[in-house]
């Protein structure tokens, strides 16, 4: 099933008060260690041969700014170029590890010598929280941990988490036509994170979230530990399945539930302006989109028309499971406005959906991380609606694609209901759940590198945000944690109170936000696993929360 040593070691039920307690004491000397000599990287990476069970392999993992290959190492799956530059900050180390050891030898060296540790499977966080860190840092970049099992007789498969979502659905495939899994569209998205904060794509409203079917994982804590399920015991395995797992530990692979889909899928994917009806069909689907059987899933992006007209775009895109004579009633009677003909539609097997969606020219080349992946410089947000937006409020959506920064903008929304509405908003830390007719994405992308032009469109991001303000949730206006936003508060990598830490927290987790602080308060009391959007430990929160 894995092919790396199992050394699950049983964790101990500590009483919360003593790991309270421990966990001051923990983070006074973690800050003690902390200061350390210039050479401290030549130092850890004599630890981490000294340390590591396969010392000889581990030399070949190892890239510091001396080594040719660190510049390329560190660019190679990096997808956001707002975090490529020159003031940058960048790691005192890269570790590719080869095996699970490699990876606790790093966490051990790391707490030695003071260095904060980020963890990097597809490269595609929004804010580049994965592999930056305005601290001396090391990045464990688990491109190399991309093994896949596929069991389909069980209808399970285990992944290493550098592995990316491309991947798994070949190999799937290579098993059976009639399985599949619900996670994402891109196929050069790391499992690793993709997975612990929730991960949704076409099967959203059939299946729910890529994190509803991890049933095991295989995580290294801050005591170097390796745990599975067992060993690390419901309240954490729950924490990573949408909460976001680098605030934890180090997953190191998920085995996941697989899905059965047809062995005949619809998909469609047109494009209508606002001259052809756009306008009624953007409308009318904020009625519909939620309530559709939940075997069809039909999502709208929005953009600016690529033809040099004055002219928005809308791209309708569906997925149905079953055949194209089943899916044109349900779309006549559902969204005539649509006006879909047969002819816009195309019957194949659910991987060739996935190649479909992803616009790529062959299966093949989904196991080709780099030629599926895009690189831009770009800044992304989201939000959840719960009310249809009124006409007037979408014309000022419209309006604003129509400002120069627009030209290079983009907005997604992806129905929900169906699966989504059936699971409890605390069965995972992943809370956006019924009573959600839509997520929005907004996303705006540039090319020039310079400070200037990246505040302008970033400038014009947060007034699109704002205006949105009363058409989306509210008390918290909720955020999806795959789209990570610092502009919606972090805790600076330090002590800060439960109201400051409660901005982002309630943002992504709502309730469950309570709940993830203790078990990361019980699971790393030192706050060793943080950024500036990590859950952190009571020992943190200078003022608890009030009640």
């Amino acid at each position: 099933m894995h092919t790396y040593p199992s050394v699950a070691m049983k964790t101990h039920n500590f009483q919360f008060l003593l790991v309270i307690l421990l966990s001051y004491y923990s983070w006074i000397t973690w800050a003690n260690v902390h200061v350390t000599s210039g050479n401290v990287h030549e130092n850890f990476v004599q630890c981490l041969s000294l340390y590591s069970e396969n010392s000889t392999s581990i030399s070949n993992v190892i890239y510091t700014k001396e080594n040719s290959s660190y510049s390329s190492i560190l660019e190679f799956t990096l997808q956001n170029r707002r975090f490529s530059t020159s003031t940058t900050p960048k790691p005192r180390v890269i570790v590719t590890p080869l095996h699970v050891s490699h990876v606790q030898a790093t966490i051990y060296c790391s707490k030695k010598y003071g260095l904060q540790i980020r963890v990097r499977s597809g490269g595609h966080d929004y804010e580049g929280l994965s592999y930056v860190s305005h601290v001396p840092f090391v990045i464990i970049d688990l491109i190399n941990l991309t093994s896949i099992s596929v069991d389909a007789e069980e209808k399970t498969a285990w992944v290493q988490a550098g592995a990316t979502i491309g991947q798994v659905y070949y190999r799937i495939a290579e098993k059976s036509k009639t399985l599949a899994f619900p996670a994402g569209v891109c196929p050069s998205v790391g499992v690793g994170g993709h997975f612990s904060g929730g991960g949704y794509g076409f099967l959203l409203r059939k299946y729910g979230l890529a994190a509803d079917h991890v049933i095991d994982a295989h995580l290294i804590d801050a005591n170097g530990r390796f745990l599975d399920r067992k060993s690390m015991g419901e309240d954490l395995f729950w924490a990573i399945r949408g909460g976001g797992a680098a605030s934890f530990g180090v997953v190191v692979a998920w085995k996941i539930e697989l899905v059965t889909v047809p062995s005949t899928v619809t998909v469609f994917s047109v494009n209508r302006t606002l001259e052809q009806n756009a306008k009624k069909i953007i409308h009318k689907w904020q009625y519909v989109a939620d309530k559709l059987p939940e075997d069809l899933l039909i999502g709208i992006g929005l953009l600016r028309s690529t033809e040099g007209k004055r002219e928005i775009q809308a791209s309708i895109a569906s997925l149905f499971l079953g055949g194209v004579d089943k899916l044109l009633p349900l779309v006549q009677e559902f969204l005539p406005e649509l006006g879909l003909m047969k002819e816009e539609c195309s019957e194949m097997s659910w991987i060739e959906s996935v190649r479909y969606h992803g616009r790529l020219p062959n299966l093949e080349i989904l196991l080709d991380r780099n030629a599926t992946s895009f690189k831009q410089t770009f800044k992304g947000k989201s939000d959840y609606v719960k009310e249809p937006i009124p006409e007037t409020a979408l014309e000022g959506i419209y309006n604003r694609f129509f400002e120069e920064e627009g030209e290079n903008a983009l907005i997604t929304m992806v129905p929900y209901g169906g699966k989504m509405s059936e699971i409890s908003e605390s069965e995972t830390p992943f809370p956006h759940r019924a009573g959600n007719i839509y997520q929005i994405m907004y996303y705006v992308y540039w090319q020039e590198d310079n400070e200037e032009e990246s505040q302008r469109y970033i400038d014009w991001i947060r007034r699109f945000y704002s205006y949105m303000t009363p058409y989306v949730s509210q008390n918290p206006r909720e955020a999806y944690v795959n789209y990570r936003d610092l502009d919606i508060g972090s805790n600076n990598e330090g002590h800060t109170s439960y109201k400051q830490a409660s901005i982002w927290g309630k943002k992504y987790f709502k309730n469950n936000f309570n709940r993830l602080i203790r078990v990361k308060t019980m699971v790393d009391p030192g706050n060793f696993f943080r950024n500036e959007q990590s859950i952190p430990p009571l020992s943190s929160l200078w003022k608890k929360k009030d009640d």
